[in-house]
């Protein structure tokens, strides 16, 4: 009587499934390890880099536009002002979540305040960047905004509650919440270590609404980067090295060679945070945070 091995045959039988499995995926158009014949017949030929599609469609979420608003209360616990620091993008983000946090508190939002850095000789505040009145009428429903205070308030300072410097973790309705009662009128820089997925969804819809549907440049500035768009031959690549004074500060990196110039404004920019030196650096270099060799650097500029 003969005997046959079930183990053998299984082998076999999973070695030609993933055969053929393989030989779908490769050969699908909609895979993404697809190569056409045009491509395989000629290695030679040039890559039209503008006219490759996306592999996967990019589509608008907008998920707390779907019955995640709840009524806001009929009274505000307080004004909070969101302190923006950092370029355009860095003060978006602490606008929105600043947003985030004042819905959470249940306060009132006035409008941000962003901060000047003198080394980018910049002065731009909201209203020159973005339409007000637009935002305003975006976040209703979803947040309380004023553009001017109360008189009683209008005067006074707000009490500044430092939230990105604070060690470990901490809650803002603990933390923040009793100086909003106490005070009335309070300044924020949101921690951006804070996690946003622990709100609860009306204060994430705040957020998102803000960022995604309620900030559009102002008129003047639209129609100027229509013009500058305009003016780019076409196509055209932006590429952005975030080489610059405060960011090489940032780094910690050194740079040696470049002019003694620019040396002065990185160590102005400094402050009180001084470059890595000896093992630490090295171990930055090797993780690639930092410029290996001269030539590397005078590539970058």
């Amino acid at each position: 009587m003969a005997v046959i091995s079930v183990k053998p045959m299984f082998t076999i039988v999973v070695v030609t499934l993933s055969l053929i499995l393989a030989v779908l995926v490769f050969s699908s158009p909609t895979s993404p390890f697809y190569q056409s014949p045009l491509s395989l017949a000629s290695p030679q030929r040039k890559l039209d880099t503008w006219s490759v599609g996306r592999l996967v469609e990019w589509r608008p979420c907008k998920w707390w536009l779907q019955g995640h608003r709840t009524a806001l209360p009929s009274k505000s616990n307080g004004f909070i002002r969101v302190d923006c620091y950092g370029r355009l993008n860095q003060m978006r983000r602490d606008l929105c979540d600043g947003v985030g946090v004042a819905r959470l508190l249940n306060a009132t939002l006035v409008l941000p305040k962003f901060e000047v850095a003198a080394y980018w000789n910049e002065s731009s505040g909201f209203a020159d960047i973005f339409d007000v009145d637009y935002f305003v009428q975006r976040m209703n429903g979803f947040i309380s905004v004023v553009k001017e205070l109360p008189s009683e308030i209008a005067s006074k300072e707000p009490f500044h509650v430092d939230c990105s410097k604070r060690n470990g973790q901490f809650d803002y309705i603990e933390s923040v919440l009793p100086s909003l009662l106490e005070h009335h009128y309070i300044s924020i820089t949101p921690a951006m270590s804070q996690r946003r997925d622990r709100y609860p969804q009306y204060a994430k819809a705040a957020l998102c609404q803000a960022c995604y549907s309620a900030l559009r440049l102002t008129k003047s500035l639209k129609k100027k980067a229509s013009e500058l768009l305009d003016a780019i031959p076409k196509p055209f690549l932006s590429l952005h090295l975030r080489f610059e004074p405060d960011m090489v500060a940032y780094s910690q990196c050194e740079y040696p060679y470049l002019a003694p110039a620019s040396i002065e404004a990185i160590k102005a920019a400094q402050g009180d945070r001084k470059p890595w030196t000896g093992e630490l650096a090295q171990i930055w270099r090797k993780r690639g945070k930092c410029p290996l060799t001269p030539n590397e650097t005078a590539f970058i500029l």
